[in-house]
């Protein structure tokens, strides 16, 4: 069965504000900002592809590393921009009546 929410009387609903806009803009962002962070590692490999050198191939291996953790840490801040403007989101959003819940009336404990 459905269960029937009762919105809070006397509540409205907020305008939408600067959170939609980061939430419309989030993949474009992250799109962008992962070819940013993989954009050295490219060119190291691109620049040093043709050397059979120990030293370029160390050197394509930190341009790696060093993507690899540009990009984990963009990812992680995109996540938690994303998650503060779905709580925003939420918030803005109507209230709702919760549920009673009768506290048993007693002078001492069971």
């Amino acid at each position: 069965m459905g269960q029937k929410w009762n919105r809070l009387p006397g509540m409205r609903r907020e305008p939408p504000g600067l959170e939609r806009t980061i939430l419309r803009k989030l993949p474009l962002v992250a799109m962008w900002g992962t070819a940013l962070a993989l954009l050295p590692a490219l060119i190291a490999r691109a620049l040093w592809s043709a050397s059979a050198s120990t030293e370029a191939y160390r050197a394509m291996q930190w341009a790696d590393i060093w993507a690899l953790g540009s990009v984990t840490l963009f990812w992680a801040a995109l996540l938690t921009v994303c998650i503060f403007c779905v709580v925003v989101l939420v918030m803005k959003g109507p209230a709702y009546i919760a549920d009673r819940y009768d506290l048993p009336d007693s002078d001492r404990p069971r």
